[in-house]
């Protein structure tokens, strides 16, 4: 429980920096799989589940800022 509530900040950040890539959903996916991979990796954590997560951070960051009316 300790080691997920420690890499969902990271898991965040990760999905707002995909945001600013102005691809599809796929591009922004890969990037945050890429991404969530890595900081599952520096932090000890499962590799798969990072990438997971991430790759659902980057699909969904872009529908986030339309629906909060922001722009990251």
């Amino acid at each position: 429980m300790v080691r997920t509530l420690k890499i969902l900040p990271l898991i965040a950040a990760v999905g707002l920096l995909a945001a600013c890539e102005s691809g599809s959903d796929l591009q922004r996916a890969g990037m945050g799989a890429a991404a969530g991979a890595v900081v599952a990796g520096a932090t000890d954590n499962d590799l798969a589940t990072g990438a997971l997560v991430g790759a659902a951070a980057g699909a969904l960051s872009d529908d986030a800022a339309r629906v909060t009316g922001t722009s990251f």
